[in-house]
């Protein structure tokens, strides 16, 4: 694998200080990717694929961006599948991460591709520079415009999106964690540190982290900080795991007790340097013999695409709701903003808003809920950490939608099958 080694260990202390920039420009959630939890399919689902295995190019901030995409062989229009975003390090390209470099198709993907066993859309995303800096946001917005242009070409199962990427493409996954917890369903983070920035994290979302004691290039106190915010997030039980001796070549791999259910945390360390591919009992590295790439697959792949706890919506006397819905119409979209308000006496603990869109009218994105089905009479399900709503509180959700000419209102709105006043 060709990694610039040299390019990373001398330009690391300009890596920490781009961090430092990301981390302070606001990462605007555009809305361009659906809620973890919903159900619905996407708009690709049933057509003809939109998109072809290869290069893509698309406008992302007023800049043109490339990606690499990977369609299963044996893609099927009616068959939802994973999405797996794979980032590159400071100074690699997508086509290293897509190609698998000298280790070929066994570490393409880091190692995903082989694994997911035409399972999985495939992504690998080219950073600026050869880099991720996120600097106000823009390649977190970069995500968000790559979800919603494959998602509207090909079948996607919403509550299966991934991120994983090694050094600073561990970085843009853990600043994904933070950002877009409702969109990415578990993030794998290699030999990474806070280089993207973190804004939001304060979100559950599974996470997995993968670090060498004797990374020199970024400390393994860098990897575990991240690891502790999702311990913290996911109500885990606070621990120090188990690494493995300085000289084993061995790996330790500890799964974290008392997590929120369906928000796990792994912490796999190794005796190793910077790198994604360590292979136990010997101070090298191989994609076609590491077993990190196992770890990732394992690590997603047990997620089924549930939503991770489902909350009981049962409305009581006393609970009364009003719904403000303002809409953002261009020729051929649309985003809408709705605001839900507890007008009654009682809390909300769990809630469903159903509406009707009028015809044309078909969701391709959303944030903080998810919704099912896309078009006609919607369900938008709250997500889990806006369950709650207290008397006089109000809860913002969207979406974002493609129409064909009708751009009206929905002309009622029941929470929790109680029928609630408009604003």
């Amino acid at each position: 694998m060709t990694r610039k080694k040299s390019l990373w260990a001398a330009a690391v202390s300009l890596v920490l200080a781009a961090a430092g920039l990301a981390a302070t420009g606001a990462v605007a959630d555009t809305g361009a990717s659906a809620a973890v939890g919903t159900a619905a399919t996407t708009a690709g689902c049933g057509k003809a694929p939109g998109l072809a295995s290869g290069t893509q190019t698309i406008q992302s901030g007023g800049k043109n961006r490339t990606f690499i995409l990977r369609v299963p062989g044996n893609y099927d229009n009616t068959r939802p599948y994973r999405l797996i975003f794979a980032f590159h390090w400071w100074g690699g390209t997508a086509n290293e991460v897509a190609s698998g470099g000298t280790s070929g198709t066994p570490w393409a993907y880091y190692g995903q591709q082989e694994l997911s066993d035409n399972s999985a859309v495939l992504v690998a995303p080219q950073g600026i520079d050869n880099a991720w800096p996120n600097n106000g946001g823009e390649d977190v917005a970069f995500v968000d415009a790559m979800t919603s242009r494959i998602e509207a070409a090909l079948c996607v199962d919403t509550t299966q999106r991934f991120a994983t990427g090694f050094s600073y493409g561990g970085g843009m996954s853990y600043a994904l964690a933070c950002g877009r917890a409702t969109v990415f369903r578990a993030v794998a983070v290699f030999s990474g540190a806070q280089l993207s920035g973190c804004d939001g994290g304060t979100q559950p979302v599974a996470y997995l982290g993968i670090h060498g004691i004797g990374d020199s290039v970024l400390a393994i106190s860098q990897g575990r900080a991240l690891r502790d915010r999702f311990v913290r997030n996911n109500g885990c039980t606070s621990q120090n795991p188990r690494e493995p001796a300085a000289g084993s070549q061995t790996h330790v791999t500890t799964e974290y007790s008392g997590c929120r259910a369906g928000y796990p945390v792994v912490w796999a360390a190794f005796d190793g340097g910077h790198l994604p591919g360590a292979v136990d009992g010997c101070a090298c590295e191989s994609g076609v013999r590491t077993w990190t790439k196992g770890e990732v697959w394992k690590f997603f792949s047990q997620f089924q695409g549930t939503t991770p706890n489902p909350t009981t919506t049962t409305t009581h006397q006393g609970q009364r709701c009003q719904v403000e819905y303002r809409t953002n119409a261009w020729n051929s979209g649309l985003t809408a903003e709705v605001v839900i308000t507890n007008t009654g006496t009682q809390p909300y603990t769990g809630w469903e808003l159903v509406f009707t869109l009028p015809g044309g009218q078909t969701i391709t994105s959303g944030w903080n809920a998810s919704y099912s089905p896309t078009s006609g009479q919607v369900t938008a399900r709250n997500a889990s950490y806006n369950a709650d709503i207290a008397p006089n509180a109000s809860v913002g959700i969207g979406f974002q939608a493609s129409h064909t000419g009708d751009t009206a209102k929905p002309t009622s709105f029941s929470l929790n099958g109680a029928v609630c006043a408009t604003a």
